[in-house]
């Protein structure tokens, strides 16, 4: 049975609401702290200007756009639109302090000779920071992201042995206007015996034991006209970047996993399956995906991750 009290508390008695329960239970009165109402109070007025200004409810396939907007540059014209973070990032990257003072640096790069920035510790710091995500998004698909490529599909560019050349000119060439590398293969001219014979005296400019016949043999073949190798790679087998052939001598294999051979028969073996079958790689040109300033950058960081020939 409810009974109405209206009694005011004494010292150190709590407030009633007046509702009484058996004579004896009664119902406190516990008011929320004044500032606790007030910030709940200030949440809902926050609430509606946020409905008012910015996107908020959902209408059919569609939604409520809200007051506020925003203008950036799009293709040399102004837009505006409602309010987005699509639009806001548009408008800092190139409004923003830190987008300002990126396209500045990347114009004072730009500008300077390839010489100056590989020798100006500030200007490489910009390359290195900048190109990182350039050749993240164009080139670490191929060339993973430390640029040391994949064997067998990939060349490393960090081993400064360049197939076509690592002066940053002929970088800046390979990047602009891309690479085809062509190897024939020899399937129908030479024969079987004859392809363990090349692989032999191949495998031999390298240091490793192979058979002296089959060294001997496997000469006559690279620097004659049935195999005709020497055309490309030189007689001594050091490469020619021109073509883009790489250098047969120093044990750096691009396209072939010798080291992972487990003896010097799997190594003969591997490298005579590739002269047999032959391969064919292309790189794509970025002229017409990268601007001028962009290609320099990135040609500055690839020739700093290949160790800097000259």
């Amino acid at each position: 049975m409810s009974t109405q009290d209206n009694r005011k508390p004494g010292q150190g008695e709590v407030e009633t609401t007046g509702h009484v329960w058996d004579q004896d239970l009664a119902e406190y009165n516990n008011p929320l702290p004044r500032w606790w109402l007030w910030g709940f109070y200030a949440t809902v007025v926050f609430a509606l200007v946020y409905w008012v200004l910015y996107p908020a409810w959902p209408i059919g396939d569609t939604f409520t756009k809200g007051l506020a907007s925003v203008t950036y540059e799009q293709d040399g014209e102004e837009v505006t639109t409602h309010w987005n973070t699509r639009a806001l990032f548009y408008r800092d990257m190139q409004t923003g302090e830190y987008a300002v003072r990126q396209r500045n640096m990347l114009e004072q790069v730009a500008g300077m000779e390839y010489a100056e920035i590989l020798q100006d510790a500030d200007a490489m710091s910009f390359v290195n920071a900048y190109a990182q995500g350039s050749f993240g998004t164009w080139c670490a698909a191929c060339h993973q992201v430390g640029g040391a490529g994949v064997i067998g599909q990939y060349p490393n560019l960090r081993n400064d042995h360049w197939k076509w050349g690592g002066t940053v000119e002929q970088i800046e060439e390979t990047l602009v206007q891309g690479r085809l590398g062509y190897m024939p293969g020899y399937r129908g001219i030479l024969s079987d015996q004859q392809l363990d014979n090349v692989s032999a005296f191949v495998l031999s400019m390298n240091g490793y034991d192979m058979d002296p016949a089959a060294v001997e043999a496997g000469e006559r073949i690279f620097t004659g006209t049935d195999g005709g190798c020497f055309q490309c790679h030189g007689t001594g087998g050091e490469g020619l970047e021109s073509q883009g052939a790489p250098n047969l001598t120093n044990d750096i294999w691009g396209l072939v996993d010798v080291h992972g051979a487990a003896d010097d028969g799997e190594r003969q073996r591997q490298v005579a399956r590739f002269i047999r079958n032959g391969a064919q790689r292309e790189m794509p040109a970025f002229a017409d995906r990268l601007s001028d300033e962009e290609i320099k950058i990135l040609t500055a960081y690839v020739h700093s991750l290949g160790g800097g020939q000259p």
